[in-house]
This record gives C-alpha cells, sequence and structure tokens, in this order.
C-alpha cells in the first residue's frame, strides 16, 4: 500500500504516534487509507448537502474495508460570483483545486480517493489531480437542484437571469421578479439545466469515473446517498485491482465524453475543462477535431437552456447510459474502455433503454444531425472559438452584421440595457480572457440581456471570455488568441463588418489582411484589470507557455 510509507517500520514511529492523535486504532491502520475529498460549504448551493454525501461514502469505505480521512476543497457558486470583481477568481480555482488536492494526496501518501464535487470548477479540478495523482480515484456528485415552478412551467437560473432585463425594458414588474427568484432554486443542487456544472457531472460519468446515475440523480433524492455509499464501496474494487485514473481516461474514453457532449447539448466550457483534464491524463485534445466528431453525432437532447427539459427529466428518461446505448446503435462510441465499475462501457450500458422518447429522441429521429457544440475559426478566431449550437435558432445560424465594440463586460451590459443595441449588430466584448480579465469570467449576464430585450434572434455576442452553461442564443465564446495576447479580435473597429456561419464553421472579419496588418503595427495591449494577488500570478502563468497556458485554454 502506499501508505505503507507512513505507517510501516521503525523509522514511521512519529508519523504512527500523529496518526493516532487521531484516535485511529492499529485495526484502521492496517487498512487502505482512503481520502475522501469533500467540496461541501455553506455559499454555494450545490455544496451544501455535501456533508451528507460525504457521510455516505465514509460508510460505504468503511463496509468495504478501507479506513476513511476527510480533507476540503473549496468551490465557487459562479452565479453568486457573477456580476462583480468576484468572477475574475471563479476559473482560477480549478486550478487552485486541482493543486492543493494533489498536496494533500502526496503529503500524506493515501492510497485511493474518493472525490465528492458538484459545481462548475470543483468537478473538472479535483478530475484534473485525479489523473496528475493517477492513483486510484473515483467521484460521487452531489447531484442536481429540481427545476423551480412559475405560473405552471418549469424554470431554472436562465429564466431569472434573463427576467432581469426584462424587468429593466418595463416587460416584468418588481414583484413578478421577485416571485421568480423565490421559485426558481427550490431545493440544494447544482442548477438545474445542462449548464457547467450538471455537464461535467455528465461527462465524469462517461469517462468512467462514476457510477451510474452520477450527473443526473437528483440531488435530494435518498438514491443519492446510496450512489455515494456504493462510490464508497467501489474505491476497494478499484484499489484490490489496482485500476488507476489513467487506466480509465484514455483517449478513447475522451472521444467518447466529447461524443455525448454533442448528443447531450453540454455547456460550451466543457471544451475548455476537457482538454485541461486530458492534458493531465498525458492526453491531447484537438479542438479542430471536434467539428468531425459532431458531423457524425446526432444531438439528442434539448435540456435548458436549449429547451423546456432539466436534468431530472433527463434522469427520468433513463440518463446518461440511455444516451449512450442509443449512441451505440450505430456502434458511435468506443465500448472497449475501461471504467470505475472495472468493467468497459459497453458492459455498463446492456439495456439501457430510453424510457422518455420526447426528452432523449431516438437516434433515428433527434433534433439535429450534428452535435450540440461547433467549433469556429477564421480571421477573427485564428486558433478557434465555440458556440452552443443546440440553443442557437435556425435565424441566427448564419448572420452577418456591424461590430459594436467593448474592452469589457460592463459596458456592454450599459450599452444593451440603455437600447443602444439593435437588430443586426454583433456585440464585441474583449479583454475578457484568461490574461486579459484576468481570470476569464463568463458572460451570462450580457448574453441574458440581450435574450431579455428579445434581440435573441437578431444580435450576436462574440468574446474572449468564457460563457456559463446558462448561457442561450447567438453567444460565440472563447475566442483565441485572447485579445490581451494581440488576437485579432483585439484589431476589430466599430462598424466592421462581421460574418458568422455556425454550420460552415466559420467566423471572419471582413477586411483585408493588409488592413489587419496596419492595425497591429499601432495596437498597444491593455493591462489586467486586476493586478495584485493570486489573479496577477496566474495572468503571467497563463502567458508565460507553461503548464497554465494549457489548462487555461488559451
Amino acid at each position: 500500500m502506499r501508505s505503507d510509507a507512513i505507517k510501516l517500520g521503525a523509522a514511521n514511529a512519529p508519523k504512527r504516534a500523529l496518526l493516532r492523535a487521531l484516535g485511529l486504532t492499529d485495526v484502521e491502520l492496517a487498512k487502505p487509507i482512503i481520502g475522501i475529498v469533500n467540496s461541501y460549504n455553506e455559499i454555494v448551493p450545490g455544496h451544501m448537502n455535501l456533508d451528507k454525501m460525504t457521510e455516505a461514502v465514509r460508510a460505504g469505505v468503511i463496509a468495504a474495508g478501507g479506513t476513511p480521512v476527510v480533507f476540503p476543497a473549496i468551490a465557487v457558486c459562479d452565479g453568486i460570483a457573477m456580476g462583480h470583481e468576484g468572477m475574475h477568481y471563479s476559473l482560477v480555482t480549478r486550478e487552485l483545486i486541482a493543486d492543493s488536492t494533489e498536496a494533500m494526496a502526496m503529503a500524506h501518501m493515501l492510497d485511493g480517493l474518493v472525490m465528492v464535487p458538484n459545481c462548475d470548477k470543483n468537478v473538472p479540478g479535483l478530475l484534473m489531480a485525479a489523473a496528475r495523482l493517477n492513483i486510484p480515484s473515483i467521484f460521487v456528485s452531489g447531484g442536481p437542484m429540481l427545476a423551480g415552478v412559475f405560473e405552471a412551467e418549469k424554470i431554472g437560473f436562465t429564466t431569472i437571469t434573463e427576467a432581469v432585463s426584462a424587468y429593466k425594458v418595463g416587460k416584468l414588474s418588481r414583484e413578478t421578479l421577485e416571485t421568480m427568484a423565490e421559485k426558481t432554486c427550490p431545493t440544494c443542487g447544482s442548477c438545474s439545466g445542462m449548464f457547467t456544472a450538471n455537464s461535467m457531472n455528465c461527462l465524469t460519468e462517461v469517462l468512467g469515473m462514476a457510477l451510474k446515475g452520477n450527473g443526473t440523480l437528483p440531488a435530494i433524492y435518498s438514491e443519492r446517498l446510496m450512489l455515494a455509499k456504493q462510490t464508497g464501496m467501489q474505491i476497494m474494487t478499484l484499489i484490490g485491482k489496482d485500476i488507476k485514473p489513467k487506466d480509465i481516461m484514455t483517449e478513447a474514453a475522451f472521444e467518447n465524453a466529447i461524443i455525448v457532449d454533442m448528443a447531450l447539448g453540454c455547456s460550451t466550457n466543457s471544451l475548455l475543462h476537457l482538454p485541461a483534464i486530458a492534458y493531465e491524463a498525458d492526453v491531447t485534445i484537438d479542438l479542430t477535431k471536434v467539428n468531425t466528431i459532431s458531423e457524425r453525432t446526432p444531438n439528442l437532447c434539448h435540456l435548458s437552456p436549449a429547451g423546456d427539459d432539466y436534468i431530472e427529466d433527463l434522469h427520468r428518461a433513463g440518463g446518461v447510459y440511455a444516451i449512450m446505448h442509443e449512441l451505440n446503435k450505430q456502434t458511435l462510441l468506443n465500448g472497449d474502455v475501461l471504467t470505475c465499475t472495472g468493467k468497459t462501457v459497453a458492459d455498463n450500458i446492456i439495456g439501457c433503454e430510453i424510457i422518455d422518447p420526447q426528452v432523449i429522441r431516438p437516434i433515428e429521429n433527434p433534433f439535429s444531425t450534428k452535435g450540440g457544440i461547433a467549433v469556429l475559426s477564421g480571421n477573427l478566431a485564428p486558433d478557434t472559438c465555440v458556440v452552443k449550437r443546440s440553443a442557437v435558432s435556425e435565424a441566427m445560424m448564419k448572420h452577418k452584421g456591424p461590430a459594436r465594440v467593448f474592452d469589457g463586460e460592463e459596458a456592454a451590459i450599459t450599452a444593451i440595457n440603455e437600447g443602444r443595441i439593435v437588430a443586426g449588430d454583433v456585440v464585441i466584448i474583449r479583454y475578457e480572457g484568461p490574461k486579459g480579465g484576468p481570470g476569464m469570467r463568463e458572460m451570462l449576464n450580457p448574453t441574458a440581456a440581450i435574450m431579455g430585450r428579445g434581440l435573441g434572434e437578431s444580435v450576436t455576442l462574440i468574446t474572449d471570455g468564457r460563457f456559463s452553461g446558462a448561457t442561450r442564443g447567438a453567444a460565440i465564446g472563447h475566442v483565441s488568441p485572447e485579445a490581451a495576447v494581440g488576437g485579432n479580435i483585439a484589431l476589430i473597429e466599430e462598424g466592421d463588418i462581421i460574418a458568422i456561419d455556425i454550420d460552415a464553421c466559420e467566423i471572419n472579419i471582413e477586411v483585408t489582411d493588409e488592413v489587419l496588418a496596419i492595425r497591429r503595427a499601432t495596437w498597444i495591449p491593455k493591462p489586467p484589470k486586476i493586478k495584485t494577488g493570486y489573479l496577477k500570478r496566474y495572468a503571467k502563468l497563463v502567458t508565460s507557455g507553461n503548464r497554465g497556458a494549457v489548462l487555461s485554454g488559451d
């Protein structure tokens, strides 16, 4: 056992003394020591139930013959961090989570890990740590919250963010807005749509790092506590069989994740996080190949924000395994990939049929023959950008219009709310990338403002920042290279014509290369908005050519 390095022999007597100070007996010390990474806190709704989940994992570990030890991981609620200085800190916590978990597992020579995450950066951060450490590891999330109900209709976080703009333009009363706010988030759990947290929890299941139900089983169901106990038991099986994360998270497993991502219509942030996780697993994801996968992968689900169904509906309809089973009717998945069950993908999904074909479409009757995400490129985004195709209306799949340029989110929101953005415009928000922010803030507020003003089918928004999974409409993000490092998005001028063709995967500024070269010669970089503390160090890391540049999607 790895933990023998802190338990056995005369030289380790001081360490045994410290372990006994924890109240551990000789019987417990003779067993594998399992670290349980508890992401519980009292400020993130998706994490307020993780104390109970952790206790259930502990019970499972003990039942299967292990000795559990719990330590924490931080987590930020993007919804609460949005719209103020705090959003600069959200993405960077992914690296903090990965680094601190690595430090704890290595310092204490743990034999295995059970990760208990739930929200946006917490899940990928712990997946990165698992791949980097490569000791037996398994995940169980806190689960999604139930959708809210308002006037007999299901609502979620997208609804309330768009309602703010509707209120500001007089389409909604303050009383109605407050009533909606009371009803939007009725339970604990990650936000109820196919946003970033639920996207990553579903893809953790696809990657083979979590048991069936991890991505969709609602947070408040007692069955999720059972899943936590089963996960605690299963880590002991993984240790016994010496199955490690890199045995599971192979190139074929990441391809499966991208395929299911396309079928589900996951958040565009999945293409920010999957390459970072893959990097830690010594796998390279070529984003230019995503469109090739999308071309052959039908989109089977329209979950909020793309449609009116929520994660609870996906669970009722058969969950992630039902989607995988349906895709494999056309042999789209790599079925021989090993998973944390100790079995292959093909073995896991046997008999997992669709229960509700209105929520998960049969493969012969998809919402679209192409996947839910498209990667665009052109002279506006030479190194690609990403759009959630499944959340874009048919009217906006092809769009051409004048650029309205803003060097930051706040100025763009003001212009939208004041009615200075009109049908046909292309809103450009730049200097919001990993370095430019720094921290690559999400742009849910400006897209919600566009939707709230009824411009969702006539205005496009393009940014080198990122989008929330709750974003809908013609929102194109993750433009690379970002403005802060001299990407062409920095050279756009007010009124330039921007041409977008999502089906053709193209995005261009309609000016010549010569004009861009002249503009580049006079371009002056803008300093990051925050220049102190961890963000200052993070911004340097992003552009240093070291690991941070790869992990941050720059």
